[in-house]
C-alpha cells in the first residue's frame, strides 16, 4: 500500500528535501571557478520527481532561473520515454527557448536512479561568464551571441562525451574557468542524487511519487485558499519600458483576472519582438510572473510544482514576452525583470499592502568585461548590482538591493581581483530614493578606472552592459515619488549602454544604480524618520525640503 505521511513526519521531510538541495547549492559555491556563482550566487539547484514535476529548488534560488527551469525540465522529462534516461547519464543544453532564456545560462540535469529504477530527476543551471559571442545588448540576433548547445548527453551511462566538453572548450574566451564551472554543476547533481537516494533508504520508500503529490497537492491548496480570499475581478496595469534610443519604447500590458481560486494573467496587447536583446523567452515570463503571484498571495510556502501549476500565463507568441527564434535573448533580463513589476502594479488595486514600488534593481545591472592583461593573457569577468529596492506601505525601500533577481552585489575587491581595474568609489547615492511616507531604497554610484601604468592591460578593456533605468525611472505608488535614474558615465560624459564600449588606459566609469520609488503622500512621512535620513546623507536638507 502506498505510504501516508502525518503532519510530522511530513514536515520532517520536506526539510530534509530542501536541505538536500541546499547542499549541492552549497557545492557549487564551495567549487565553482567563476566569482559570477562564488560570490553573486547567479544559479540555482532543483529537482523533481520522475514526471519532472518540481518538488524542492535551493534557498536561495533566482526566481528567473528557477521558474523558467522548473517549466523546462518538465517540457525536457516530457518528450522522451522513460527508459531512454539511464543511470550515469548527464544532459547539457543552453537552448533559451527550452529553458531559462539566454545563452549564458548553461543547464546540467541528470536522471535519479534508486535500486535501478528512475525516481526523480536532478538539475543545475549557471549562468557562465563567458558562452563566447558578442557581448553587447544591441546583437540582432542569437547568433551572435555565442554557443548554442542543444540538448545533448555530456555523459552517456557514466562514460564522458569528450567531443562535447572540447566543442564548448574551443568556443569560449576562458575555458578554464567554463569547463570549471560545468564540472561544478555536475558536483552539484552527484550530491543532490545520492542524499536522494539516502533519503529513500532511510525512510525505506521505494520513490518519491506519494511524497511528491503530497507536497505538491498541499501547496497548490495553500495557494488557492490565499487567491480565493480577493474580491473576483480585472486588475489591469501597463508598463513602459524604454528603448535603446531612437526606437519606440516597450509597452507591457498586463490583465490578472481571479475568479474564486483561479487566476490567469494575459500579456495580449504587449509590444511585438525587438531587434536587440532584451527579447524574452516563455519559460522567462512564467517565471517571473510566477515570483509575482506567489510573493503576493502565499509567500511562505514552498517553491515547487504545486504554487506555479494553477497560473494560467497567456503570452502571445511573438511578442516581447514569448519571442520566437532566432532573434537575440542575451538581455532579456532588461525586459524580463519588469514583469513582477507590472503584476504587482495590477494587484496593488486588490492587494496594496502586499506590494511594492518600483525597485532600481529591476532590472539588476551586469557589466560584462573581456580583455588581455599586460602579461599577455585573456581575462573576463560578470559583476552584477542592484539598485534601490521599491517601499512598501509599511516600510523604507532596502537599499542596493537585487530585486527581483535575487541575486547579490559584487564586492569592489571581487572587480579588483578578477580584472586589472581599480575601484576609486563605491557609496549610496543620496536623495536617489523616491519620496513618500515611506522612502524607496537608494542607489549606489560605483566609479573604477582603467591601470594606464605598469598594470595596464594590452587590449582595450570590453564592456558590455544589461542595465534599464537611464531614462524613465522606477515609479513610486500611492502618491510616493520616482527613484532616481540610472547614469553610465566614460570620462564624466555619457556612454552608450547598449552597445559594447571599449575602454582605454586612464579612462574613468562612473555608473549610478537607479533608486527605488516611494509609497504614499511624503506629506505623511514620521519626522522623525526623515530626520535620520538626512542624519545618515540619505536625503539632503535641501530635497527634505523640497520633497516632504
Amino acid at each position: 500500500m502506498p505510504p501516508t505521511f502525518d503532519p510530522i513526519t511530513l514536515e520532517i521531510l520536506w526539510r530534509r528535501l530542501i536541505s538536500i538541495v541546499d547542499e549541492a547549492d552549497a557545492t557549487v559555491a564551495r567549487t565553482a571557478f567563476s566569482s559570477l556563482l562564488r560570490d553573486a550566487h547567479d544559479y540555482t539547484c532543483m529537482f523533481t520527481d520522475r514526471r519532472g514535476r518540481e518538488l524542492a529548488q535551493g534557498t536561495l534560488a533566482t526566481p528567473g532561473q528557477s521558474g523558467a527551469m522548473a517549466l523546462g525540465i518538465q517540457n525536457l522529462v516530457k518528450k522522451f520515454p522513460t527508459d531512454y534516461f539511464n543511470q550515469g547519464d548527464v544532459f547539457i543544453t543552453n537552448d533559451p527557448w527550452a529553458l531559462a532564456g539566454h545563452l549564458n545560462d548553461i543547464c546540467v540535469f541528470s536522471p535519479i536512479f534508486h535500486k535501478e529504477i528512475l525516481v526523480a530527476f536532478t538539475a543545475c543551471v549557471l549562468h557562465h561568464s563567458d558562452i563566447g559571442g558578442r557581448v553587447a545588448s544591441d546583437n540582432h540576433d542569437v547568433f551572435e551571441e555565442g554557443l548554442f548547445i542543444p540538448l545533448v548527453k555530456l555523459y552517456d551511462r557514466g562514460e564522458l562525451n569528450q567531443a562535447v566538453m572540447d566543442m564548448i572548450r574551443w568556443n569560449v574566451r576562458t575555458p578554464e574557468n567554463v569547463i570549471g564551472d560545468i564540472r561544478s554543476q555536475i558536483a552539484a547533481n552527484h550530491v543532490c542524487a545520492a542524499q536522494v537516494r539516502r533519503l529513500l533508504d532511510d525512510y525505506r520508500l521505494d520513490s518519491l511519487d506519494e511524497l511528491a503529490d503530497e507536497i505538491i497537492s498541499r501547496s497548490e491548496k495553500s495557494m488557492r485558499d490565499a487567491i480565493a480570499q480577493v474580491p473576483d475581478g480585472i486588475y489591469q496595469a501597463e508598463g513602459v519600458i524604454e528603448q535603446m534610443e531612437g526606437q519606440k519604447d516597450i509597452v507591457i500590458k498586463a490583465a490578472v483576472e481571479i475568479t474564486g481560486s483561479d487566476i490567469s494573467v494575459d500579456l495580449a496587447g504587449s509590444s511585438p519582438q525587438v531587434n536587440w536583446g532584451g527579447n524574452v523567452v516563455y519559460n522567462f515570463t512564467f517565471a517571473y510572473v510566477h515570483m509575482a503571484i506567489k510573493s503576493v498571495f502565499d509567500p511562505d510556502i514552498p517553491n515547487n510544482h504545486g504554487s506555479a501549476a494553477l497560473i494560467n500565463l497567456n503570452a502571445p507568441e511573438g511578442s516581447v514576452v514569448n519571442c520566437r527564434f532566432p532573434v537575440a535573448v542575451a538581455a532579456r533580463m532588461q525586459i524580463g525583470h519588469f514583469m513582477t513589476e507590472i503584476i504587482y502594479r495590477a494587484l496593488a488595486q486588490a492587494l496594496p499592502q502586499r506590494v511594492i514600488a518600483g525597485s532600481g534593481g529591476a532590472p539588476a545591472t551586469m557589466n560584462v568585461f573581456y580583455g588581455t592583461r599586460n602579461d599577455g593573457k585573456p581575462w573576463h569577468a560578470v559583476i552584477i548590482r542592484g539598485g534601490g529596492m521599491g517601499a512598501s506601505n509599511r516600510r523604507d525601500g532596502a537599499n542596493s538591493y537585487i530585486f527581483p533577481a535575487n541575486g547579490a552585489n559584487t564586492p569592489a575587491e571581487i572587480l579588483e581581483s578578477d580584472t586589472p581595474l581599480i575601484v576609486e568609489r563605491r557609496e549610496f547615492l543620496t536623495d536617489s530614493g523616491g519620496a513618500g511616507k515611506f522612502r524607496g531604497g537608494l542607489g549606489t554610484r560605483t566609479v573604477f578606472r582603467v591601470p594606464d601604468d605598469e598594470h595596464a592591460p594590452q587590449t582595450p578593456v570590453s564592456l558590455g552592459i544589461q542595465s534599464g533605468r537611464f531614462r524613465l525611472p522606477p515609479e513610486g505608488l500611492a502618491g510616493g515619488g520616482a527613484g532616481a535614474r540610472a547614469k553610465f558615465l566614460v570620462n564624466g560624459k555619457a556612454g552608450n549602454p547598449y552597445g559594447l564600449t571599449k575602454l582605454h588606459p586612464g579612462d574613468v566609469v562612473t555608473m549610478d544604480a537607479a533608486g527605488g520609488g516611494g509609497y504614499g503622500s511624503p506629506s505623511e512621512r514620521d519626522r522623525d524618520a526623515l530626520e535620520e535620513d538626512i542624519r545618515m546623507g540619505w536625503v539632503s536638507e535641501e530635497k527634505a525640503k523640497e520633497n516632504y
